[in-house]
């Protein structure tokens, strides 16, 4: 059976230029780069020249660069090393009700330890208003975080505009940009950020590799500690394999970075067209058009997301019903509900998110199999019963 991957925004798979570049680490150069021999040497130019690398495709200085173990550590690091380095300023913390569980409960936690935070609302399309973060900010405020862009609706945040508002009043403003950076054009200077969090399963590079960037003069407390690593930033042996493959897959991804956004975003396009003619109670989450190039979020009425992902499956169309790291869960998704769908019409989300290899062969497949699926559920579907 022919498999159709539709999942992106959970992981990409690992490009073969980024595994062959990765080989050769877990071998013959598989020296610490702490260390001051020639083994040790050679990894440590390996991930310097991978910082390079990260550092070009979001438009930073090197030295800004902080190797972690992927985009949750980063967030943490971010948002508690801010928070504990500028206590003595201020307890208050701006964030959004639509943020990755990695920064909502950081933000949980910091409260717990006697911070203050204020999770904005957004609008129907998923997007907060920069008048909000403004009206927000106190005295007390030491930082503000707002994702770049939805990893479930994909919906892209006004960052220039924040970071405008946070740098006139002189706080600190970080961005979870692990679903943008490598998919659309991310400069730090132009966004107005002082953190960023990005990571490389995201722009098909491995798991277990990310980045903070820190812009210089940012203050905040090591989140890790230990030895003098990342400019004792963040303690712990280097995983130099996979910094770099990050820095690999970071060089590829700025190489087809416009090309590839305007396939996908022509691909996108044509499934969301196909999905609101060819079915029935059927919505699009997210803005329709400031949105992500390969993300397609939609809630079917009537019908279980869960129930429509099996069938799918069965179809060897893989997708997802939100985050990859609530699947687990059965509450609806908070991203849903803060952007006023019902539980119900949460529930019965889908989350296309496309990548390198689909084509428009594969989305005509889902165009034929998804409708066939939701009639067949409704047929069965309580929900549908009880409308009627």
């Amino acid at each position: 059976m022919r498999r159709i991957y539709l999942d992106h925004a959970a992981t990409t798979p690992t490009q073969p230029e980024v595994v062959k570049a990765m080989l050769p680490y877990f071998t013959n150069a598989f020296g610490n780069p702490s260390s001051i021999h020639s083994y040790g040497q050679e990894a440590k130019g390996a991930i310097e020249e991978a910082r390079d690398k990260v550092a070009a495709l979001i438009g930073a200085p090197s030295e800004e660069i902080v190797f972690t173990s992927g985009g949750t550590e980063a967030d943490n690091f971010a948002l508690k090393g801010v928070a504990f380095a500028n206590e003595g300023k201020g307890n208050h913390i701006i964030t959004t009700s639509i943020e990755h569980h990695a920064v909502i409960e950081t933000c949980k936690f910091l409260e717990r330890r006697g911070f203050r935070v204020t999770y904005l609302p957004v609008d129907a399309y998923g997007l907060v208003a920069p008048d909000d973060v403004r009206k927000a900010i106190t005295d007390k405020t030491i930082l503000i975080s707002v994702m770049h862009a939805s990893n479930e609706v994909g919906t892209i945040e006004p960052i220039t505009e924040i970071g405008k508002i946070a740098g006139e009043a002189s706080v600190y403003f970080h961005t979870d940009a692990v679903q943008t950076v490598g998919h659309i054009p991310v400069n730090v200077d132009d966004l107005g950020v002082d953190l960023l969090s990005l990571s490389a399963h995201k722009l098909y590079g491995p798991k277990g590799v990310g980045v903070l960037y820190i812009r210089k003069g940012t203050w905040l407390v090591p989140f890790m500690h230990g030895g003098d690593q990342e400019r004792r930033r963040r303690a712990g042996t280097d995983n130099v394999p996979a910094i770099v493959g990050f820095g690999k897959a970071a060089e590829l991804a700025q190489k087809d970075l416009s090309k590839e956004a305007e396939r996908l975003t022509s691909l996108r396009d044509e499934l969301i067209k196909g999905l609101l003619e060819r079915i029935d109670h059927i919505h699009l989450n997210g803005h329709p058009t400031i949105r992500l190039p390969n993300n397609v979020n939609v809630s079917v009425d009537f019908v279980e997301g869960e129930s429509m992902l099996l069938n799918l499956d069965l179809e060897g169309i893989c997708a997802s019903t939100g985050s990859a790291c609530s699947s687990s869960s059965l509450e609806p998704s908070h991203v849903l509900l803060a952007l006023g769908l019902s539980p119900e019409q949460a529930h019965g989300s889908l989350r296309f998110t496309l990548g390198r290899e689909n084509t428009e062969e594969g989305i005509e497949c889902v165009l034929e199999v998804l409708p066939r699926v939701v009639a067949k559920l409704r047929a069965m579907s309580p929900l549908l019963k009880s409308h009627r």
